[in-house]
């Protein structure tokens, strides 16, 4: 019970961190516009539509002649994941591992023989499916999968370890591609502003001879073509493509994680101890203490117990 309310305090506080992005956009825009206002600016000159259609425009252009669509996907949905919650929070980490203890330690009790069913239809394994959140995402539910099933055929460690790495370093470059995608197009945001600028400098030109407020107004609406390229360069774009840059990271930190359990395993060392090993490998910042650790994996179980295993694995390697 009480478990059940630490992890509900856990995911009410993930919820008010994914409003991070969205309150940092509000501060970016609300001090900006604030400090305008300050300065007894009129908003109105700064609505300019036509601008910011040539500016936006332009930058979304640039990504459609440049990306193929598989990456465009992956680019919205990036965008999306921004203004998500992390997917890969400490309770993530804990029900992973608790899980990969389950299927691990059936292996050692039956041989890895008995998880074949489990890597094949992981929605209807008896452990896996415990863990909804583990199967809705499938580039970890795969890796792990797809590991389990070489181990099974009969890969040692070594060769296992390989062949994650590769598969590792593959799908970091893939996940990598839409925020090197989106970080180039906000590198072309100031250089369209100042397309838009040169513009309206040409529309003025046209215009001299008339009234003072015309060519006044015209002037202000290219300088704001300038100022909108900078400001959704550095202000919304780029910062948009550092969160999709660290979404990846934190992918490839869990699938490293996920590398290290496994390989551990295979080499002879005990689930609670290639529990322990791979809890070493957690990014800091979200790294479950090992009382958690062991809570969730053994039910508060106790460090003999741990040693028990650990004493088994080393009898069994020997």
């Amino acid at each position: 019970m009480a478990y059940s309310c630490i992890r509900s305090g856990k995911e009410a506080i993930v919820r008010e961190l994914a409003m991070f992005a969205i309150i940092g956009i509000v501060i970016v825009f609300g001090c900006i516009v604030a400090g305008y206002l300050m300065e007894h600016g009129n908003l109105r000159v700064l609505l300019q539509p036509a601008e910011l259609l040539i500016i936006g425009g332009a930058a979304v252009g640039t990504v459609l002649i440049s990306n193929p669509l598989h990456i465009i996907k992956k680019i919205a949905a990036g965008i999306g994941a921004v203004f998500g919650s992390s997917k890969f929070s400490k309770q993530v980490y804990v029900d992973a591992l608790k899980t990969m203890y389950d299927l691990l330690n059936r292996a050692r009790k039956d041989g890895l023989m008995a998880l074949e069913a489990d890597v094949e239809e992981p929605d209807k394994s008896p452990v896996l499916s415990k863990n909804p959140t583990f199967l809705k995402n499938h580039h970890v539910r795969d890796f792990v999968c797809d590991s389990l099933r070489m181990a099974i055929t009969g890969f040692d460690a070594f060769e296992l370890d390989q062949m994650l790495d590769l598969d590792m370093e593959v799908h970091h470059h893939d996940s990598t591609q839409p925020t090197t995608a989106l970080s180039t197009m906000a590198d072309s945001l100031p250089g369209l502003g100042i397309v838009a600028a040169v513009l309206g400098v040409v529309i003025t030109m046209g215009a001299l001879g008339g009234p003072p407020e015309e060519i006044g107004h015209k002037v202000a609406a290219a300088l704001v073509g300038t100022f909108l390229g900078i400001l959704l360069c550095y202000g919304l774009v780029g910062p948009i493509a550092a969160n999709m840059t660290k979404a990846a990271e934190e992918e490839h930190a869990f699938l490293y994680v996920m590398r290290v359990l496994i390989v551990s395993f295979l080499k002879g060392t005990a689930p609670i101890m290639a529990v322990e090993v791979a809890r070493r490998a957690v990014p800091g910042h979200v790294r479950p203490s090992f009382k958690e650790m062991e809570q969730a994996c053994r039910g508060g179980g106790s460090a003999p117990a741990a040693a028990a295993d650990a004493a088994a694995a080393t009898t069994a390697a020997s």
